[in-house]
């Protein structure tokens, strides 16, 4: 069943009409009587809907950015059934929101339950579905509140609607250096023979990081044709989850960025995710002792803004 929405962009926090109708329409799902029938006296079951909104995540411009799905749910679902949504959302990640208070509406309630599925298996921190997740709230559940609190496997989350675009509050997660022949096999599948200056793991979220050296050009990361099964087959201890490689910035050009990055996730089912809130909360960590800055201007897709070197403050645009 399809839910006819009119085609709206979101840009820095406002909606605009977007004459070229470019941006998805949110739809319900609709899933097997049999799956959801919950009651044992239920003799024809109803049809569950579930609505569905796909959204652009860090972009001011349809079609770009990371898209999430985000469903909204008044009750929880086994957790089957939310790998099998994801799996057919097919998108780096399908987000679930839930309430904390059944007394809450998803216009009223300031605090919900936020979980994350990739196409093959749950993840603990997912900072573009969050941001989208958050948007769907205000933009079309209308939510009255400035600040929303997402209760995650990652703890509190917060995202807070302002003028300009939507303030993301992360824990940050500093890496600690590596060995050189730590991982030396799953840097020789990233980055081949070029130069490297530093390897860094946090284990907490399980993120490799491969810094280029200071003497390659920005081409050699753009330029960079990583084999997510390469990625695979070099490391299957568990011990990484996602790979990030990163450079330093030339802030003095215009425009001017800190540092750049690429993330991998191929054992999550992700070969390269387009922009990762998570993956930032251990770059910032990283560079903001390496830069001694606590705001730094940053490119991975899309531009983006980090603060407070604490935790990992973003400020976003997100488009429907």
């Amino acid at each position: 069943m399809q839910r006819s929405l009119s085609h709206d962009e979101v840009t820095l926090g406002s909606v605009r009409k977007n004459s070229t109708g470019s941006c998805q329409s949110p739809r319900a799902l609709s899933l097997d009587p049999a799956v959801n029938c919950r009651s044992p006296n239920c003799s024809r079951p109803e049809i569950m809907e579930i609505p569905v909104f796909v959204l652009d995540a860090f972009t001011n411009v349809a079609f770009k950015g990371n898209p999430a799905a985000v469903c909204p749910l008044m009750q929880e679902l086994d957790d089957s059934l939310y790998q099998k949504i994801a799996a057919e959302m097919n998108l780096s990640e399908t987000a679930f929101i839930t309430r904390t208070n059944p007394s809450d509406t998803f216009a009223t309630g300031s605090k919900f339950h936020l979980r994350w599925f990739t196409p093959t298996t749950e993840v603990n921190l997912c900072g573009h579905a969050t941001l989208a997740s958050a948007a769907a709230l205000f933009l079309f559940e209308k939510n009255i509140n400035s600040t929303l609190m997402f209760e995650t496997r990652s703890g509190l989350l917060a995202v807070t609607q302002q003028k300009d675009g939507y303030l993301m509050d992360f824990p940050l997660n500093p890496p600690t250096k590596q060995e050189p022949n730590e991982f030396i096999d799953l840097v020789q599948a990233a980055v081949g023979n070029n130069p490297v200056q530093d390897v860094v793991l946090s284990s907490v979220t399980k993120k490799l990081m491969i810094r280029l050296s200071d003497s390659c050009d920005r081409s050699v990361l753009t330029n960079l044709k990583v084999d997510p099964v390469a990625l695979l087959n070099a490391d299957n201890s568990g011990r990484v989850k996602s790979l990030l490689i990163t450079m330093k910035g030339s802030p003095e050009c215009q425009p001017g960025y800190d540092f750049y990055s690429r993330v991998f996730a191929p054992w999550s089912g992700i070969p390269e995710d387009p922009v990762t809130g998570s993956a930032h909360t251990v770059l910032a960590a990283y560079w903001s002792k390496v830069l001694g800055k606590k705001i730094m201007t940053v490119f991975t897709s899309t531009p983006m803004k980090l603060g407070d070197w604490r935790r990992a403050w973003m400020v976003f645009s997100c488009c429907l």
